[in-house]
Order: C-alpha cells, then structure tokens, then sequence
C-alpha cells in the first residue's frame, strides 16, 4: 500500500454529555486510533477489509448506498457527506485497523476522519479543520443517526500533544493548554469493561431530546423566547433560570439539566486547575463529574458502575470516569506512571471478581496525549 493515514482517538476527561447541548468541554487525542494503508482506484471503487471486523466493503463512490449496519457503513457516511460539495472520481483499495476495543473514545469519529482523509487525498482535495469537523458531524447525524455533538471530531482535529484542548462548542473558539511545569507526570488509563457498544442503538438520542426538552420547558416558563424545538439548547439557559423554574420540570430532564450545569462550572474549574498544574483537583473534579454521569444523566452499566467504584479507591489514580456516552465500552483515568504496575493488577483483580465471566474481552490499555490529525 503506497498511503497511510492516522486519526487518533480522544478521550474527555471534563465535559462530558455537554456538547450536544453547546456546553464547554475539555479533551486530549491519544496515541493510539485508527490507521488506514490504501492505494488510490482509478475505478471509483471502493474496496475495504478490517482487522477488526469480519467481512469487506465494496461500492463505488458514484453510488448512493443505503445503510447496511455494518463497520461499512462508516465509510459510506464518509463518501456520501464529503460527496455533497466535492467531486469524487477516485476510490480507495485499503487495510482499516483500529489499536483499542470499540467503546468510549471516539472510534466512530476516528473511522470517518480517517476516511475522509484518505479520500482527500486520493481525489486531490484540501480541507480546512473546520471542515473536516462538519464533514464527519454530517455524516454521524445524517448517516449513521447519531446526534453527536462536535467533542469527538474537535479532539481528533484539533488536540496537541501534552496539552489540553478547551472547546467552546458555541462558538467553536478553542484554546490549547500546556503542560505547567509544576504538574506531576501523568499517564491516561483507557480499562475496557469487555462489553461494546453501539451509540445508534443505545439511550444516547433520547438523553439528547431529555436534555433539548428541559432547556425548551425552562424557557416557556420563564417567559424566554423558546422558537423552535431543535433549536433549544441548555447552553441558551442562564443558572438562574434553571434554578427558579426547575420544579416545573420532569425529574429526569431535571436531573439532565443539573448534570449540564454542573459539568459546566466542573470545567471551567477544571481548566483553571490545569493551568497551575494542580492535577490533583483536575482528578477530583473528574472523580465528581463520573459520579453526575452516574446519578444526574443516569447512564452506565452496572459494569462501568462497578469499574468507576474501583476507580475512585484504587490509590494512584488521580481521577477518572466513564469515557463516552457511558452506554458500556471503556472508562479513562490519569493516572501516577510509578504505580502504572500496581494500578493495573488492582482494577483488573477487583473488576474481574465481579464479573469473571468478563475476562477473555476485559482489558487494561496504558496512552500518552499525541497530536491531533495531520
């Protein structure tokens, strides 16, 4: 294969569930995602095997393909939302590998970038970062059917290695954050529960219409002018609001809502954290927004329960939570590198006593912050 292409996975430590209601979040790419080596086709054709995944994918980029609810359809999406405003006269023969289990950090996102890439560059075309978010976003709403928010893409565009990226999803505004000299080494954790997911067939859209339902009740209570209903967003709620008319609300999109809100101030508190290198409260609060994902927006399997419970008194570990949606998959952690040894025999002792017959799939996984998409 004459051409490669990299897109890293991300992981979220603060922000979590926020950005689909245009909240801020926080996120680092990791150095370890989805590789593809491909020629170009001359045909058109498109034609793929996974390392992954049984079975290959072939269409052209000509076509129109349904959804076949395959690893296929990813690069489907890929074809079809970057075929909106391009020409595509050349396919892809290639080889996809992801190099973690599925689940919570993204992969999704990785796959269709990396795709769009490497279509990129076999038909010639350059896109802005911008561009490539919007493109991937597209092809995640309007393909594979997931509401996903602009966390995911942004990381995997736009991250640097060693520093933490800090995304205003309201206005795209992103802010890159070194390492302070005074922070403690650190490694990120990535332990996978042994069970996968599917986001298009989990609660995720429905925590998303829960989230857009309390913002939209919120402003016809309080007089705010509310429009329409997709265009309703947490993020257009001022605190205040919330904390006057929240009795009006049902109490699960009440609770959605004070997970917003909370991991809100969990990451502006976090940001600042980070700044005077004071890695200690960034894990803490980590710690807390786990626990809000667990009982305010009340997703997590008894698995990941179970593993955030390991987490939070395992010794060593600075914090950690669910990664993702939250709908099974992995958790993350940062962790002391010293006690990398110690950490990992821990949780895997304590997990796999509770859930043996988890074994053959559980894994402990060791990363380093990398660089965004090239």
């Amino acid at each position: 294969m004459k051409n490669r292409v990299f897109t890293p996975y991300r992981v979220c430590p603060l922000g979590a569930h926020v950005d689909h209601q245009h909240g801020p979040v926080t996120g680092f790419a990791i150095d370890k995602g989805v590789s593809l080596e491909f020629d170009v086709s001359d045909s058109g054709d498109v034609d793929l095997v996974s390392r992954n995944y049984a079975g290959s994918i072939h269409f052209n980029v000509a076509d129109s393909p349904e959804r076949e609810l395959n690893w296929g359809d990813f690069a489907r999406g890929a074809v079809i939302s970057l075929s909106r405003k391009y020409c595509l006269r050349h396919g892809i023969h290639g080889v996809v590998e992801g190099t973690l289990p599925v689940g919570g950090l993204s992969s999704s996102a990785a796959v269709i970038i990396t795709y769009i890439n490497a279509l990129c560059i076999a038909n010639g075309i350059c896109l802005t970062k911008p561009e490539i978010v919007s493109t991937a976003m597209w092809a995640e709403h309007n393909y594979i059917g997931v509401r996903v928010g602009k966390l995911d893409q942004s990381c995997e565009v736009y991250c640097k290695k060693d520093s933490l990226l800090y995304l205003d999803t309201k206005d795209d505004s992103t802010e890159i954050i070194p390492l302070n000299s005074d922070m403690p080494p650190f490694e990120i954790m990535v332990v996978f529960s042994g069970l996968e997911r599917s986001l298009a067939g989990s609660l995720y859209n429905a925590r998303v219409d829960e989230c857009k339902a309390a913002a939209y009740c919120l402003m016809a209570h309080s007089g705010m002018e509310s429009g329409k209903f997709q265009d309703a967003f947490l993020r257009n709620v001022p605190y205040g609001i919330f904390s006057e008319y929240q009795d009006y609300l049902p109490t699960g999109w009440r609770k959605r809502a004070e997970h917003f809100y909370g991991e809100k101030r969990r990451v502006r508190e976090g940001v600042e954290a980070w700044r005077k290198g004071d890695l200690v409260r960034f894990g803490r609060l980590m710690f807390e927004s786990g626990r809000s994902s667990i009982e305010n927006y009340e997703t997590g399997s008894r698995e990941l329960i179970a593993l955030h419970e390991i987490m939070e008194s395992t010794e060593g570990i600075y914090g950690g939570r669910f990664s993702g949606a939250g709908f099974n998959g992995s958790s993350i952690a940062l962790i002391d590198p010293a006690r990398r040894d110690e950490i990992a025999g821990k949780v895997t002792e304590r997990y796999l006593h509770k859930f043996p017959e988890l074994k053959r799939k559980f894994s402990v996984n060791f990363c380093k912050t990398a660089d965004g998409i090239k």
